[in-house]
């Protein structure tokens, strides 16, 4: 498990956060990249950011749970780049987004995060 990778996501909540991400993609607002979801968490437009577990080097990703832990963002960790690339509308792999309009996900948001908490 890489050193960013703070707890283990089951595979569901993974799941549940990728279908969130793809509805906020269509009905909502995402952005797609580390920088652009550092910037939103930064802004503290994030409500929600999903990180890959499979980033090399770590060091491209490391510092996004510290930010959103600081910045009251929940996160989820997802197993690879191709899966969040793809869920936010790519047609290559992402190694971090950031919902930030949850559009007709808002329900999902809600429940991922407050099961994120659970597991922190």
């Amino acid at each position: 498990m890489p050193v960013y990778v703070t707890y283990d996501a089951p595979a569901d909540l993974q799941d549940d956060a990728l279908e969130a991400l793809e509805v906020a993609r269509d009905t909502g607002s995402v952005k797609k990249g580390t920088n652009e979801t550092t910037k939103a968490i930064e802004r503290g437009n994030a409500k929600l950011v999903l990180i890959a577990e499979d980033v090399e080097p770590e060091e491209i990703v490391m510092h996004l749970p510290e930010l959103a832990d600081e910045r009251d963002v929940p996160f989820v960790f997802v197993a690879t780049q191709n899966d969040v690339g793809h869920a936010a509308g790519l047609e290559v792999g992402s190694a971090a987004a950031a919902i930030v309009d949850a559009g007709e996900a808002a329900e999902s948001v809600e429940d991922i995060a407050s099961k994120v908490e659970e597991l922190r």
